[in-house]
């Protein structure tokens, strides 16, 4: 079958707790603010306001991803099961707040959901939900970063592990850290698979629109890793005092998300002060954007096996099945 989907060469139980390390976030932004490259890992985004304001960029008009990676999984949901098999062991990283899955469930029917997030709050909200939902399923929540090792339960005899990652949040992630990702994503669903969202190549005009939107929260968003670093570190951030900045790196085939300092400032960090010029720029995220065959290419170098695709009329976005290894 052709576009929309593309031809492709052959090529609630008790929650797991998995604590993300307390100092984890200061020595990281301590490093971010200090060193020769100032940038940050965007999981510290997510913290309870962070994962309710990503909830709303989902919302919004200019934010394409999530409206059309959720129209792809609604019209073709049950030509994957069909390529995944029924009755799997159903795992999701960066689950958030579950809305995704549950486009999936009927058809695919898992005998199991683990869905991990690193904002904990929220996941335990969202699963109980699901559950209320879904009373025959067992979900069992997993409150860790799902990029580093995530201790899960055993596998279930007999069904299969299949990984979830929609929302192209494989783009948030440095080449090597993607391929890190799927490296390891490949060992944890031997004899199973990973359905992957992968956001596509298309005209900058719409990308900035995207990331830059009228009501300005994906600016909030952004300001929130400042305004979390308040909260929990006792740091005294002036977030007026700071501009969001998003852009289309085209070379690097990316969006890039910065925090530029508005003035000459000092900031404090576990003790550790620091002096930011004018314009100082801290980089909190990347969302790289690809193409069907680099998506591919990465996967195959990760030891995945490329199965079928699926996207929208307009190939602004693209859904692909990967078989792991046995």
């Amino acid at each position: 079958m052709m576009s929309p989907r593309l031809a492709t060469a052959p090529l609630r139980a008790v929650p797991v707790e998995v604590p993300v390390p307390e100092e984890g976030f200061a020595a990281d932004l301590r490093r971010a603010l200090a060193g020769p490259v100032h940038s940050i890992s965007p999981k510290y985004f997510y913290d309870a306001e962070g994962s309710r304001l990503f909830d709303l960029i989902c919302g919004l008009p200019e934010y394409y991803p999530t409206r059309t990676e959720r129209g792809i999984l609604s019209a073709y949901a049950s030509e994957m099961a069909e390529e995944i098999g029924r009755g799997c062991d159903l795992v999701e990283f960066g689950a958030g707040s579950c809305s995704k899955v549950r486009l999936l469930l009927d058809h695919l029917r898992p005998r199991r959901y683990l869905p991990i997030d690193i904002s904990g709050e929220h996941l335990e909200q969202a699963a109980a939900q699901l559950e209320r939902e879904h009373p025959g399923l067992l979900v069992l929540p997993v409150t860790g970063d799902y990029t580093a090792q995530v201790h899960l339960p055993p596998p279930l005899e007999g069904a299969p592990r299949v990984g979830f990652f929609p929302g192209s949040t494989i783009g948030n992630f440095t080449p090597a850290e993607a391929l890190q990702f799927l490296r390891m994503a490949a060992k944890m669903l031997q004899g199973g698979g990973l359905l992957l969202g992968a956001d596509l190549v298309k005209d900058p005009a719409l990308l900035h629109a995207a990331y830059n939107d009228a009501q300005d929260v994906t600016a909030a968003f952004n300001l929130n890793l400042l305004a979390r670093a308040n909260r929990e570190l006792g740091c005294r951030f002036d977030l007026r005092a700071f501009w969001h900045s998003s852009f289309y790196n085209a070379a690097e085939r990316r969006i890039e998300m910065h925090l530029v300092s508005r003035k000459r400032q000092q900031v404090e960090v576990g003790g550790a002060e620091f002096e930011l010029e004018e314009g100082f720029s801290l980089h909190t995220e990347n969302s790289c954007k690809f193409t069907v065959d680099s998506l591919r290419r990465l996967a195959l170098q990760a030891g995945f096996r490329p199965g079928a695709v699926w996207t929208d009329e307009r190939r602004l976005f693209s859904v692909h099945w990967l078989r792991a290894p046995d």
